[in-house]
């Protein structure tokens, strides 16, 4: 009868998709390692579940699978810590056992540690055995403990690697759908301001016709902007595209595009960004963007008249960006944890899901770059960027 612990098992192993594969080398390096740290002839990694044994690597055999009820490491997996058995011959565990009998092995000296998972459920062991009687000393056994962790460590850093890569082929296919649904409403509203621009009644109207060309000029921005980012994300946001752009034109664009909000709020902004930086276009626009955002929502909330100054400077190897506000600051103990996504850090009456600073975070260290905040010294927050050379 298969138990709720036998269950929860097989799916935990199920997660880590290591059973009936060829053994990798990581896991092979690290039998290999158990061996020669205990000085005998055979080490193996068995997964154990409900029915079987299965031995996903292994030196001094060639790894295989019995049943769980002819396996030793089952007898021992679940109870914590290591065991050490010096003769299995005159162990009543394992005196009948089939490895031990002669039926299968002749196992004399044996020893085993549990592999756990983080969730706290035994998966297997890594264990070592000789047919000649024998022991570990205590260095030994704290070596034979600390492989088992390691072992955990490499299953879960594979599986946390494949559920990444899941993850970004969703964040792709969540981008396509929205760059779908985004250009038609985009496309629309393009038509309609081109309709506009061409009608004879905006000859008479100039202020009207200039408000339409800064309407399109922002529609276009927005469609480019739209297919950049879907390309990021199809790259699975880890290969930002590099060349020489204008950062004076990104803030300039990244504010044209702010200017709604930044009249309702009575903000003021100022540029000083004489440089050339390496980086994609698109997302440095988007980074800015975000910052400059923030800045102004957040000072706004606060009762205060935004006031946001964006700086460049030359340093060795790159560019040192800088957003200032006259906010009302985010606390030092706050500073790491606001980059985390749908982290807003204390103020949660301002409007937003906290996406904003996590992407932030994400495409400056998709630029090989570093992002933090310090004090301002206009009373408020600063966002500092630093973007190497190459």
């Amino acid at each position: 009868m298969i138990t709720a612990q036998d269950e929860t098992r097989r799916l935990a192993i199920a997660d880590y998709q290591v059973v009936g594969r060829e053994p990798e080398s990581d896991l092979q390096s690290l039998v290999q390692l158990a061996a020669m740290v205990c000085g005998v002839s055979t080490a193996v990694i068995n997964i154990i579940d409900d029915r079987y044994q299965h031995q996903v690597a292994a030196v001094g055999l060639e790894p295989g699978v019995c049943s769980r009820e002819d396996s030793m490491c089952a007898v021992v997996f679940q109870e914590p810590g290591s065991v050490v058995v010096a003769d299995a011959r005159v162990d009543p565990r394992f005196s009948a056992n089939p490895f031990v009998t002669g039926e299968i092995g002749l196992v004399r000296f044996y020893a085993s540690s549990p592999l756990i998972t983080p969730e706290g459920i035994p998966i297997g062991t890594i264990c070592v055995f000789d047919e000649e009687v024998g022991n570990l000393d205590h260095e030994q056994g704290r070596a034979l403990d600390v492989l088992a962790h390691q072992i955990v460590d490499v299953l879960e850093l594979r599986r946390m690697t494949r559920v990444l890569g899941e993850s970004n082929e969703q964040l792709a296919q969540f981008a396509g759908q929205v760059s779908h649904d985004l250009r038609n409403p985009l496309m629309a509203l393009s038509g309609f301001i081109e309709l506009a621009s061409d009608s004879p009644e905006m000859a008479n109207a100039p202020e009207a016709a200039k408000s339409l060309l800064r309407a399109e000029a922002a529609a276009d921005r927005m469609a480019t902007m739209i297919s950049d980012l879907l390309d990021y994300a199809r790259s699975g946001g880890t290969r930002p595209r590099r060349a020489d752009v204008d950062l004076a034109e990104i803030v300039g664009a990244a504010v044209e595009d702010l200017d709604a909000t930044l009249a309702a709020t009575g903000s003021t902004v100022v540029v000083d960004t004489p440089h050339d930086v390496a980086g994609d276009a698109t997302l440095l626009r988007v980074l800015l963007q975000n910052l400059i955002a923030n800045a102004v929502k957040f000072t706004a909330a606060s009762g205060r008249e935004p006031h946001i100054e964006v700086r460049s400077s030359l340093i060795t190897g790159g560019w040192h960006i800088t957003v200032d506000d006259n906010g009302p600051g985010i606390p030092v103990d706050q500073r790491d944890r606001v980059f985390g996504l749908m982290e807003r850090g204390s103020a949660h009456s301002v409007a937003g899901l906290g996406i904003g600073l996590s992407t932030c975070k994400r495409i400056v260290e998709g630029h090989g770059g570093r992002i933090g905040i310090e004090d301002s010294p206009l009373g408020g927050t600063r966002f500092w960027v630093v973007l190497p050379a190459s």
